[in-house]
């Protein structure tokens, strides 16, 4: 037998919650496999097999909060799975008797099978998912009167979640035959004045946020302070060169690249937005690691592009590219998360007209971004004109750097964009 164990998983996290079994027991692995995903408070891990063999047994459930170093399954080897085979068709024969009519469907069963039929018969217990189980305890449902759709007999959670709503719709039958249990389910479904409502338990990485947000609010001295950048001169280049900057570098001239670089432009001005605070000193960073936030389904995370000062438009939108779909499709890494030196987020994907952004700690400065929206312009003491417009927001922390230095950072960041040719002169 070889125990399946949660392994190192990064020096800044000690445990984790199991997301999803992608292997049931009885199921045949190979090496290298992927049995489990764990969610940690950054990312999501699968943690593979590191031999061949049959899954013997699963010690802990979806939703499980798990250690590094907890055994959370038994691996039987398919050396031993087939060398025991022998004996175990020898004790079948003794002991299991009454199956004796149906000889050819037994053969024709692997070990492991026959064993957990022969278990299901002596205890009498259903076979179901591990996240079926957690549901059906969260609900209170008796899970051998569920009924299973699965051709094999196992019970899946939409199969609890079916029979946990058919109280609710037979409630004269059911409620006189089984009070207790109306009672029990009744906190789940009717909770605020008699009213239906919904309990959801917030995911590892939300629990997380939450957590980092709040810290963020109570050590920080933040302040956020507001600009409004003209985006017609980026609008006018995008619209000239969007067609051959696509078919020379196979992707699109967003507007992060642009505000990438005006931001790196105006950190090598303003250093101490590229800064941390260690206990009584400041670390001046020498680097431009640029966190740039996506809306992710779990989440918000920040993804870092490395060393934006050296990279191209292009290859800063290439890069944010392939960190938005790994984001998107849960397959970033941990080392695609950490270190960074600044943020930019973007709300106006969403239609945030403005907004106040919270620090990413420890980093002492974010820039948010915002919708584009026309509006009337003052262009000298005569004229008027409609002009796309967005407000830029500077979050920053106030105990290393003075609003002198976060307005005139952010004025700076407004004029490279308002003269987006400047951008291409940054030393």
């Amino acid at each position: 037998m070889i125990e399946i164990k949660v392994p190192e998983l990064a020096e800044s996290i000690s445990e984790g919650t199991i997301a999803q079994w992608l292997k049931n027991v009885g199921d045949n692995v190979k090496k290298g496999d992927n049995i489990v995903e764990l969610e940690t408070d950054k990312v999501n891990i699968e943690i593979s097999a590191d031999y061949d063999g049959i899954i013997q047994e699963v010690l802990r459930e979806e939703g499980d909060t798990v250690e590094v170093g907890d055994v959370i399954a038994v691996l039987k080897e398919t050396g031993d799975a087939s060398s025991e085979a022998p004996a175990a068709s020898e004790n079948k024969q003794e002991t299991v008797q009454p199956v004796a009519e149906a000889p050819a469907a037994a053969q024709n069963k692997q070990p492991e099978e026959v064993k957990e039929t022969e278990q299901r018969k002596e205890t009498d217990r259903p076979l179901a998912s591990p996240a079926a189980r957690k549901l059906a305890r969260e609900l209170g449902i008796d899970l051998s009167k569920v009924e299973a759709r699965d051709p094999l007999g196992r019970v899946r959670p939409e199969d609890v979640k079916a029979a946990s709503e058919k109280p609710a719709s037979q409630p004269e039958q059911k409620a006189p035959k089984a009070p207790e249990k109306k009672a029990s389910n009744a906190p789940k479904t009717a909770e605020v004045s008699g009213k239906p409502v919904e309990r959801i338990k917030l995911s590892r990485r939300r629990q997380t946020i939450a957590k980092r947000l709040v810290e963020v609010q109570q050590t920080a001295a933040m302040l956020t302070t507001f600009n409004e950048v003209d985006m017609t001169a980026i609008n006018d280049i995008r619209k000239r060169r969007k067609d051959a900057f696509l078919q020379q570098n196979d992707v699109k001239l967003g507007y992060m690249s642009f505000f990438t670089k005006a931001v790196v432009g105006a950190l090598k001005q303003f250093p101490l937005l590229n800064a941390e605070i260690q206990g009584d000193e400041v670390l001046l960073k020498k680097f431009y690691d640029i966190g740039i936030a996506v809306g992710a389904e779990e989440g918000l995370v920040v993804p870092v592009v490395r060393d934006a000062d050296k990279l191209s438009f292009a290859g800063i939108e290439k890069e944010i590219l392939s960190l938005g779909k790994k984001a998107r499709d849960n397959k970033l890494t941990l080392s695609e998360l950490q270190g960074g030196t600044f943020t930019i987020t973007n709300g106006g994907i969403f239609g945030s007209l403005m907004s106040t952004p919270i620090l990413n700690a420890p980093q002492v400065g974010i820039l948010g971004m915002h919708g584009i929206k026309m509006r009337p312009i003052a262009i000298d003491a005569e004229r008027m004109e409609n002009r796309p417009m967005m407000y830029i927001a500077l979050s920053y922390d106030h105990r290393i750097v003075d609003g002198r230095e976060a307005v005139s950072f952010l004025a700076k960041v407004k004029e490279m964009l308002e003269d987006p040719e400047s951008l291409l002169l940054q030393g």
